[in-house]
């Protein structure tokens, strides 16, 4: 196993346990064990818990990008659809209970950290994702469109851990496609 295969167990290993139990609930000692690693492994690739934290924060972040992405095709007649769903696939897949940012953000609030930059920023990067489609489709009202857009997503994200991600993609939808008649 190489160094950076030890540093993908890692934090493949730090985010699942993050998610599961949340950042307070899980210690560097559970990562180590659960990672087989070494301890002195994880100094050599993270200076800090809170540098973990940040690693995760970013690779998740990535990760869901890439599913926006690879679904939506900004030049097709609603890339707004497009990018619901592919939120939901999301969901489906990697946040069946609720935002790990949101998490970040509550558990780190007022600390003056990068963890809560990381997340605050990944909030308003989707803001700003909507708001270039609406440019894009010639749209004059495109930060009202980006802030219904954007509440509309995390609202599935919260539906999701009350009604399950199916479900919450399925209402998500239904209401997207209202917004974007609305907005035509």
């Amino acid at each position: 196993m190489g160094r950076s295969r030890k540093k993908e167990a890692i934090l493949q290993v730090a985010e699942r346990l993050f998610y599961e139990h949340g950042f307070r609930g899980v210690g560097l000692k559970q990562i180590i064990n659960e990672a087989d690693v070494a301890t002195m492994t994880i100094y050599n690739h993270f200076s800090s818990k809170d540098n973990l934290v940040e690693e995760v924060l970013k690779q998740r972040e990535e990760r869901y990008w890439s599913y926006l992405d690879e679904y939506v095709e900004m030049d097709s007649d609603s890339p707004f659809l497009l990018a619901v769903e592919a939120h939901g696939r999301f969901l489906k897949e990697q946040s069946y209970k609720g935002c790990m940012f949101l998490r970040a953000i509550e558990d780190y609030a007022g600390t003056d950290n990068e963890i809560e930059t990381i997340a605050r920023g990944h909030k308003s990067k989707l803001l700003n994702y909507f708001q270039l489609l609406a440019q894009r489709k010639g749209k004059d009202n495109e930060r009202d469109i980006a802030n219904q857009f954007t509440l509309l997503l995390e609202g599935a994200t919260s539906m999701t851990t009350l009604v399950g991600a199916e479900q919450a993609t399925d209402y998500s939808i239904t209401m997207a496609r209202m917004l974007v008649r609305h907005t035509s």
